[in-house]
């Protein structure tokens, strides 16, 4: 036992029955638990992460930022809901059974790196957040963040780290911000009460432009700025590393454009090791370095965000990264046989890894085409079904032997529902799966 918990326990060994401790015993009874607390907190503390943040700049590297690696990481789907398992099966078998919320996920995010996890609604992503940041545990699997692992699988002698002791910052899908308490106590709530905790959350509030703000309370805040004093709260501690669950979906479309980008600008100026949930395809684009796609609790893929629009591994990644056309014909000799013409095959995974690009006798695949691959000229091959007009842009959507095309055209695209149109390939290669 440590030697402040002995001290502690001390003070309230066998006494006379009906002992009422003195105040001044309770008083050192508090002090002691507070040093001990104090002493528990510094021994998990990251011993990379500088107690101030003015002395070592903030110009690149977040101080402290860690890496973040996800091992073959489980988790039941009663594990996630806090019930038992349906006809009273062990979450083990449940996993057999295909019940699962996240399954042998294995993932590496390094020091600095932001990465959007992208996703439908129940794929498992802000259960992987909550696993990381401790708020659950893993069925199986490890997680470790810099050199330490903080997760591992309960009962089997795995290694476990409190949320609190983890040095993980979080923003939350509703901000929960305390409608009771000024912007500067928000912000500082998750700070140790010291003298420095007001300049802490001045600071945290500078960097999230809202310099001013700490005196204000959070009904008075649009949604904007409420947003971003959630923000400030989750740096205010300096965390090693940074998750955002869904941080937009409550703002309008144009402010959100305008917030993503700024938070996109903070990540890169701190250099923090963030990882960001969500459903929008715009907002993972944007402010990831990577982008992993989740489906059904598995990662799909993990891609820069021009790697995972032009080479998906299925036709899953595919269509929930972008808009995309589907052509099913034949394939053989490095080309695919369509409506448009002998289209040469990429070099990538899915279909084309599996031969669709290989010489001699022909399959038939499914050929991805995006809607910038394709440009509307003059003929009568293809009648135009739809115009949807964006502003910056608009969309065609265009009838070829029975095969709807979407043609990407600028904001005056000249056709109408109705005319004759032909459609040619502009690419240089296609994505295939068979």
């Amino acid at each position: 036992m440590p030697t402040e918990l002995r001290q502690a326990a001390s003070l309230f060994s066998i006494r006379p029955s009906g002992y009422v401790p003195s105040p001044l015993l309770i008083l050192r009874l508090v002090r002691t638990v507070r040093a001990f607390r104090s002493k528990r907190d510094r021994r998990y503390a990251d011993p990379a992460a500088p107690d101030d943040l003015a002395r070592n700049g903030r110009d690149r590297h977040w101080p402290g930022a860690r890496s973040i690696i996800l091992d073959g990481v489980t988790h039941s789907y009663s594990q996630a809901h806090g019930v038992s398992s349906p006809e009273g099966l062990d979450p083990a078998d449940e996993i057999a059974q295909g019940s699962y919320s996240v399954y042998d996920l294995s993932l590496r995010v390094e020091p600095g790196e932001s990465v959007a996890l992208l996703g439908p609604s129940g794929c498992g992503k802000t259960t992987l957040l909550r696993l990381i940041a401790g708020l659950e545990r893993p069925l199986a699997g490890t997680i470790q963040l810099g050199e330490r692992f903080v997760s591992g699988p309960p009962g089997r002698g795995g290694s476990w780290v409190a949320p609190e002791s983890r040095r993980v910052g979080m923003v939350f899908q509703d901000w929960a911000l305390f409608p009771h308490l000024t912007v500067g106590r928000n912000v500082g709530y998750g700070l140790e009460r010291s003298k420095r905790t007001a300049g802490r959350s001045a600071e945290a509030l500078d960097l999230v432009g809202l310099s001013g703000f700490a005196e204000r309370m959070p009904s008075t805040l649009s949604g904007g700025q409420q947003q971003r004093v959630a923000l400030a709260r989750a740096l205010a501690p300096r965390p090693g590393v940074l998750l955002l669950d869904e941080p937009f979906s409550n703002l309008d479309s144009s402010l959100r454009e305008d917030v993503r980008s700024e938070v996109r600008r903070l990540l890169i100026e701190l250099g923090i090791t963030a990882v960001f949930v969500t459903h929008d395809q715009d907002e993972a684009f944007v402010v990831g370095d990577r982008v992993g796609v989740l489906c059904e609790g598995r990662l799909a893929q993990v891609d820069t965000p021009d790697g995972l629009y032009r080479r998906p591994v299925d036709p899953f990644v595919a269509d929930f990264v972008g808009t995309a056309s589907w052509v099913r014909c034949g394939a053989s000799d490095g080309f695919a046989h369509t409506p448009l013409g002998r289209l040469p095959l990429g070099d990538t995974t899915g279909a084309n890894g599996d031969g669709a690009t290989s010489h001699g006798a022909a399959r038939t695949v499914d050929v991805m085409l995006r809607p910038e691959q394709l440009r509307l000229t003059q003929g009568t091959t293809a009648e135009v079904e739809l115009v949807e007009f964006y502003g910056h842009d608009s969309m065609v959507v265009a009838n070829l032997d029975g095969t709807q095309l979407r043609v990407r055209c600028g904001p005056d695209p000249e056709v109408r529902r109705g005319d004759s149109v032909a459609v040619e390939f502009t690419g240089t290669s296609v994505v295939a799966f068979a």
